[in-house]
């Protein structure tokens, strides 16, 4: 799912920023316009074109270079091995991320390409979108081999603790009933928050417990419609790699299958699942019991997450509001149909 921790903003690069920046890419030439990339939620895209040719400029507002680096050094491997990706240009002197005034910057060709969810996709495409993600999971053990794994968060292989998302949801109660004008996404959101606090205590018994993930390897991180660019028929490009980290690899399929394959409604298309899910198994070699408990950490995951409800009422940032009718639904369908979305995913 698109998310964040915290929503920032900044100003498009002026033309003497641009300037700079170019000088230091042999052959990029002078700019001429630089518009920003709408679909972005993390960090800042612009479009960049210039006397030369046309980029896809990346103002990446955590400035971490060692993470961006790495992220870089996967890319160009994963570029030498064949995979659909496009890594950022080196400068004269081979660095991937140029530092202006504090900011970090990295210059990437752009892509001609469309974004395609799993209502456009045949079952075909989506046996190919499945066996893609497999084969960039087991490229990047591949080229990621001799890189020191990123320092976990604590607690990040422990199931959400449902007293918690009680209280959240107390809170984002309150600030739904009390929001005004009232309107009607703040009668649906008090209505899910209800029934997910019952849903909860229904369910709390099922929470997984310690040492349940599945193995974990290097991922993309964020795996969705949006990160996935197809020209004609085919993936022509995975973008967005600021995620790329170790975590459980079959939770990766399992959350994105979730966001390719949900309908409007909030029910997944079981019938393309199981083609992308079983070509993803192919590809990389993981076991039904992988994925059978992936499908229970990312179900669990899902009932008691409400980042969507946050970034409204609490961060008053609204452009995830679109997808909260659907995510809200898929929850609940989810916790109903659990049976028949685990065989989905491991038969």
């Amino acid at each position: 799912m698109l998310r964040s921790s915290v929503v920032r903003t900044a100003a498009t690069p002026d033309k003497d920023t641009l300037g700079a920046l170019l000088r230091h890419y042999t052959g990029a030439g002078a700019p001429l316009s630089c518009e920003p990339v709408a679909e972005g939620l993390l960090n800042h895209g612009y479009f960049l074109a210039t006397t030369r040719g046309r980029y896809f400029l990346k103002h990446h507002l955590d400035g971490d270079l060692a993470a961006l680096t790495r992220q870089h050094r996967a890319t160009r491997r994963l570029a030498a091995l064949g995979l659909p990706v496009a890594p950022p240009r080196a400068d004269a002197d081979g660095r991937t991320v140029t530092v202006l005034d504090g900011r970090c910057y990295a210059l990437h060709p752009w892509v001609v390409g469309r974004h395609l969810d799993g209502a456009a996709l045949t079952r075909g495409q989506s046996r190919r979108l499945g066996a893609l993600l497999g084969l960039v999971h087991t490229a990047l053990e591949q080229v990621m081999a001799d890189e020191p794994p990123p320092p976990r968060p604590p607690g990040a292989d422990a199931g959400a603790d449902p007293e918690r998302t009680v209280e959240t949801i107390e809170e984002l109660l309150a600030l739904a009933r009390g929001a005004r004008p009232r309107t009607s996404f703040d009668e649906l959101a008090e209505h899910r928050l209800l029934e997910r606090r019952a849903l909860l205590a229904e369910q709390a018994h099922h929470r997984p417990p310690p040492g349940a993930e599945p193995p974990a390897g290097w991922v993309h991180g964020d795996f969705h419609p949006l990160n996935v660019l197809y020209r004609g028929t085919e993936p022509t490009a995975i973008v967005d790699w600021d995620r790329l980290g170790v975590q459980p690899r079959a939770e990766e399929a399992v959350r994105a299958a979730a966001i390719f394959f949900v309908r409007p409604c909030g029910t997944l298309d079981l019938a393309k699942v199981a083609a992308y899910a079983g070509a993803y198994r192919s590809a990389c070699g993981a076991g039904a019991g992988e994925l059978a408990a992936a499908v229970h950490r990312v179900w669990w995951e899902r009932l008691n997450d409400f980042w969507m409800l946050t970034w409204r009422y609490q961060l008053g940032d609204r452009r995830t509001d679109p997808q909260f009718p659907a995510a809200a639904a898929l929850a609940v369908w989810w916790t109903r149909e659990y049976r028949a979305v685990r065989n989905a995913f491991t038969r």
